[in-house]
Protein backbone atom coordinates (compact mmCIF):
# COMPACT_ATOMS: atom_id res chain seq x y z
CA UNK A 1 0.00 0.00 0.00
CA UNK A 2 2.50 2.19 0.82
CA UNK A 3 4.34 1.82 -2.56
CA UNK A 4 1.01 2.62 -4.22
CA UNK A 5 1.21 6.46 -2.04
CA UNK A 6 4.65 6.53 -3.25
CA UNK A 7 3.92 5.76 -6.94
CA UNK A 8 0.89 8.13 -6.85
CA UNK A 9 3.08 11.18 -5.81
CA UNK A 10 6.26 10.61 -8.12
CA UNK A 11 3.56 10.29 -11.08
CA UNK A 12 2.09 13.29 -10.10
CA UNK A 13 5.56 14.96 -10.22
CA UNK A 14 6.91 12.95 -12.86
CA UNK A 15 3.85 11.64 -15.19
CA UNK A 16 4.06 14.11 -17.72
CA UNK A 17 7.44 12.93 -18.69
CA UNK A 18 6.44 9.47 -19.66
CA UNK A 19 4.77 8.77 -22.57
CA UNK A 20 0.61 8.45 -23.33
CA UNK A 21 0.84 4.65 -22.86
CA UNK A 22 2.59 4.62 -19.74
CA UNK A 23 0.63 7.22 -18.13
CA UNK A 24 -2.69 5.15 -19.21
CA UNK A 25 -1.18 2.10 -17.92
CA UNK A 26 0.39 3.49 -14.56
CA UNK A 27 -3.51 5.31 -14.15
CA UNK A 28 -5.29 2.19 -14.98
CA UNK A 29 -2.89 0.16 -12.43
CA UNK A 30 -2.33 2.52 -9.35
CA UNK A 31 -5.32 4.69 -9.87
CA UNK A 32 -8.20 2.80 -10.98
CA UNK A 33 -7.00 -0.34 -9.44
CA UNK A 34 -7.40 -2.45 -12.53
CA UNK A 35 -5.66 -5.85 -13.09
CA UNK A 36 -2.51 -6.66 -14.80
CA UNK A 37 -5.14 -9.28 -16.88
CA UNK A 38 -7.65 -6.41 -17.58
CA UNK A 39 -5.14 -4.01 -18.63
CA UNK A 40 -3.15 -6.68 -20.86
CA UNK A 41 -6.88 -7.03 -22.30
CA UNK A 42 -7.24 -3.40 -22.76
CA UNK A 43 -4.04 -3.35 -25.14
CA UNK A 44 -4.14 -6.90 -26.55
CA UNK A 45 -0.74 -8.03 -25.22
CA UNK A 46 0.14 -9.86 -22.17
CA UNK A 47 0.27 -9.60 -18.49
CA UNK A 48 3.51 -10.43 -18.43
CA UNK A 49 4.37 -7.78 -20.63
CA UNK A 50 1.99 -5.36 -18.90
CA UNK A 51 3.88 -6.29 -15.59
CA UNK A 52 7.11 -5.39 -17.30
CA UNK A 53 6.07 -2.02 -18.33
CA UNK A 54 5.04 -1.01 -14.85
CA UNK A 55 8.03 -2.23 -13.47
CA UNK A 56 10.21 -0.95 -16.09
CA UNK A 57 8.26 3.04 -15.55
CA UNK A 58 8.44 2.86 -11.80
CA UNK A 59 12.24 2.09 -12.18
CA UNK A 60 11.72 5.13 -14.87
CA UNK A 61 9.76 7.23 -12.35
CA UNK A 62 12.45 6.84 -9.42
CA UNK A 63 15.60 7.65 -11.36
CA UNK A 64 13.61 11.25 -12.13
CA UNK A 65 13.18 11.88 -8.32
CA UNK A 66 16.61 10.52 -8.14
CA UNK A 67 18.22 13.28 -10.36
CA UNK A 68 15.44 15.94 -9.82
CA UNK A 69 14.52 15.67 -6.61
CA UNK A 70 10.95 17.39 -7.03
CA UNK A 71 9.13 15.38 -4.29
CA UNK A 72 12.11 15.80 -1.98
CA UNK A 73 11.98 19.52 -2.11
CA UNK A 74 8.54 19.76 -1.53
CA UNK A 75 8.31 17.71 0.89
CA UNK A 76 10.98 19.40 2.80
CA UNK A 77 9.37 22.86 1.71
CA UNK A 78 5.73 21.05 3.87
CA UNK A 79 8.28 20.37 6.71
CA UNK A 80 9.71 23.76 7.13
CA UNK A 81 6.35 25.19 7.27
CA UNK A 82 4.40 23.19 9.64
CA UNK A 83 7.44 23.89 11.76
CA UNK A 84 7.16 27.34 11.49
CA UNK A 85 3.35 27.40 11.83
CA UNK A 86 4.05 25.27 15.27
CA UNK A 87 6.48 28.30 16.37
CA UNK A 88 4.21 30.81 15.74
CA UNK A 89 1.47 29.07 17.51
CA UNK A 90 3.87 28.49 20.68
CA UNK A 91 4.48 32.37 20.18
CA UNK A 92 8.71 30.70 19.49
CA UNK A 93 9.13 32.96 16.89
CA UNK A 94 9.97 36.53 16.08
CA UNK A 95 8.83 39.21 13.35
CA UNK A 96 12.41 38.88 11.72
CA UNK A 97 12.45 35.29 12.17
CA UNK A 98 9.88 34.60 10.17
CA UNK A 99 10.57 36.94 7.27
CA UNK A 100 13.77 35.14 7.21
CA UNK A 101 11.91 31.78 6.98
CA UNK A 102 9.45 32.86 4.19
CA UNK A 103 12.20 34.30 2.10
CA UNK A 104 14.04 30.51 2.78
CA UNK A 105 11.24 28.63 1.27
Amino acid sequence: MEDFVEISLLMDYYGILLTDKQQKIMDWYFDQDFSLSEIAELNKTSRQAIHDMIKRTHGQLYKYEEKLHLKQLSEERENKKKTIIQQLEAGMIKVEELKELIESL
